[in-house]
């Protein structure tokens, strides 16, 4: 602890409550907008908040305490989306199994050290197909809450667009801040805030879920999710450590992942993983073996939030519709231009194309979801018709 206070200085904890914030806003609420529309009540988004945020903001301290590099956990975004989709059809408890599923998939997968193997047997084209088709809707809600209610939503959409075209002012206030501030701005001149009342305050006493298993749901949800994290989230967050120098340990963190999917399940949390903008924030210092205190004080951060997250998930699910799908939207559109870029930018764009037309029809075949489909037919397509000689 000595030694973390000591190399504890300013430009660590900027990072790190940068970091910290942009965990806190757009990703939240892409929570919201999942568990809208999955019908979800107070109770299920307070213990998945306090999940996302507690759970994983321990196994950041551990993992960063143990190789002293920054290695900020918190929870798959496009498996989010995935679970709202999922909830039209299934149970809460039938999602939760799934959850559990993966999390033991991910611990073996970390345990046997297969991950290499693994991320040659599907294309990241095909994959990143799949995760457009997911996100698409992130981006067509946010037109409809600019042209619905223009007075939050769009100044919301200005706030974000005129941060993020001056580099200077961006660095020192981040356009998705601009924005959550700018809207929450918006809503309280026209009065259209409805605060908590003081019952909301409280710590939160976490709520505990039984999980059912359903062989169908599993079947549309486990592989899936499992791609997300290992693809999509932990591919991301190594990427952007060994770009800063680090060394991560690739099968101790999927170790960890896993570990740590299980013990949320069952706070109705979706599955976690190594995120790759927070820790793209912390690592952004030029001092590179100070990085790990900032992600220190992220994961201290995370357990506050944590605590307390009866009272924030009262309070955003107390904002207008179109504050939290302009936030969502705004805090998606860099994922799904990427996305888009890496699914039609390179090879296997025919099988890219199929699972993300599939995705995108969201028609269940069997009771199994359309993301597996999409998925699965990208690939058969990709291995038919693209095989390269």
């Amino acid at each position: 602890m000595r030694q973390w206070l000591t190399d504890l200085g300013p430009t660590e904890t900027v990072n790190a409550l940068i970091a910290f914030l942009f965990a806190a806003t757009g990703p939240v609420a892409i929570i919201l907008s999942s568990a809208a529309q999955g019908g979800l009540g107070q109770t299920e988004v307070a213990a998945w908040i306090f999940g996302a945020f507690f759970v994983n903001g321990l196994v950041t301290l551990f993992l960063t305490w143990r190789w002293r590099m920054p290695l900020i956990c918190f929870w798959t975004i496009p498996g989010t989306v995935l679970v709202g989709q999922a909830l039209d059809h299934a149970s809460h408890a039938e999602v939760l199994g799934a959850f559990v599923v993966t999390g033991i998939l991910l611990a073996l997968l970390g345990l046997s050290g297969w991950m290499r193997r693994l991320q040659n047997a599907i294309p990241m084209p095909v994959i990143m197909g799949m995760v457009a088709g997911v996100f698409l809707r992130f981006g067509t809600d946010l037109v409809r809450a600019v042209h619905l209610d223009p007075a939050i939503a769009g100044s919301m959409v200005v706030a974000f667009l005129v941060l993020s075209a001056n580099p200077r002012w961006s660095s020192r206030m981040p356009p998705m801040i601009g924005a959550l501030l700018v809207g929450l701005l918006a809503i309280t001149l026209g009065g259209r805030m409805i605060w908590p009342d003081a019952t909301a305050l409280a710590l939160t006493a976490p709520s505990f879920f039984t999980p059912a298993f359903s062989p169908a749901i599993l079947l549309e949800l486990v592989v899936p999710l499992a791609i997300t994290v290992l693809f999509v989230q932990n591919g991301q967050g190594f990427a952007v450590l060994k770009a800063a120098g680090h060394e991560p340990p690739v099968n101790a963190v999927t170790l960890a992942c896993g570990l740590a999917s299980v013990c949320t399940a069952f706070l109705g949390t979706v599955s976690s993983c190594l995120t790759g903008p927070t820790n793209a924030i912390v690592a952004s210092g030029p001092d590179r073996s100070r990085h790990y205190v900032g992600a220190w004080l992220v994961g201290l951060l995370a357990l506050g939030f944590g605590l307390f997250a009866s009272a924030f998930s009262a309070l955003l699910l107390a904002a207008p519709k179109a504050f939290i799908a302009a936030l969502a939207g705004l805090a998606m559109i860099r994922s799904l231009q990427g996305a888009f870029t890496t699914a039609f930018g390179s090879g296997f764009p025919l099988g890219a194309l199929v699972a993300f037309l599939i995705t995108v029809a969201d028609q269940p075949i069997f009771s199994i979801g359309a993301p597996f489909w999409g998925l699965l037919a990208g690939w058969g397509i990709a291995r038919l018709l693209e095989q390269t000689p």
